[in-house]
């Protein structure tokens, strides 16, 4: 078993600094990675972020919280708009991945693998849209293993095409509200949750020679989609689930598991 493993956690916050209606935005699963992307894009975009996670950084404005906890996150969104205001845009991207052949799957497993990629994604909507604002946005860090199934991450494939369900139920019913909710389907991207992966030299290059544009992304590739996503550029746009994946899911996905 290989273990994907990232930060199981949280949050990154921010207002923007013109004080304008954009309001408070909310990445959860901000500390590294993906998420960590967007909040340097977030900031470059004008806002002023706060991150949280399980192990918080050195800002003293930080936040601890754990996305399976349901009532942690609804504090913390409640003392986010106490402290920053009304939330104008969440980014889900906490995230974590174990390489298990089906059978071998333990039931902790498959409950920890589902409860950060798709329950926790539930309780931070359940936790943020009561402060959103008309106009606000949701995205969530989906993957194109939920259309294309990999040998050895049933679980997190399944987990990320429920959290695609949740997106266009949330877009169908939180549209009355305005607000808009999308998906963005990565695929391999250089992340400490990856990094074990991306070291077997054998895998790199089969996803490298899988990519149609040739390379293995950055964060910085996911986070300027996420960062329109959330603009009023986008503000035609909810349901939707848009590859971001430099071509890759076009073509079959290198084997993960050992012969």
């Amino acid at each position: 078993m290989a273990d994907l493993s990232d930060a199981q956690g949280v949050a990154v916050v921010g207002t923007a600094d013109n004080g304008d209606a954009r309001g408070v935005a909310v990445v959860v699963g901000g500390a590294s990675g993906i998420g960590l992307a967007c909040r340097r894009a977030l900031d470059d975009a004008g806002w002023t972020t706060i991150a949280a996670d399980l192990k918080p950084g050195d800002d003293p404005r930080d936040v601890a919280v754990d996305v399976r906890d349901h009532d942690a996150l609804t504090q913390a969104a409640d003392r986010i708009a106490a402290e920053h205001g009304p939330i104008g845009a969440v980014v889900y991207a906490a995230g974590m991945a174990r390489v298990t052949p089906l059978m071998e799957i333990a039931p902790r497993e498959w409950e920890l693998v589902l409860g950060v990629n798709l329950s926790g994604g539930f309780h931070t909507l359940r936790a943020c849209v009561p402060h959103m604002v008309p106009g606000a946005s949701l995205v969530f860090i989906s993957s194109v293993d939920s259309q294309s199934p990999v040998p050895g991450l049933a679980h997190y494939s399944a987990a990320k095409a429920g959290i695609e369900a949740l997106v266009r139920s949330a877009a169908l019913e939180l549209g009355g509200r305005g607000l808009r909710v999308n998906a963005v389907l990565p695929g391999v991207v250089r992340t400490p949750l990856m990094a074990p992966m991306l070291a077997r030299p054998d895998v790199a290059s089969a996803f490298i020679a899988n990519t149609p544009l040739g390379r293995i992304a950055e964060g910085d590739d996911i986070a300027a989609v996420v960062t329109f996503l959330v603009s009023d550029a986008a503000r035609w746009v909810t349901g939707v689930a848009l590859p971001v994946d430099g071509g890759m899911s076009l073509r079959e996905h290198p084997q993960l598991l050992e012969a």
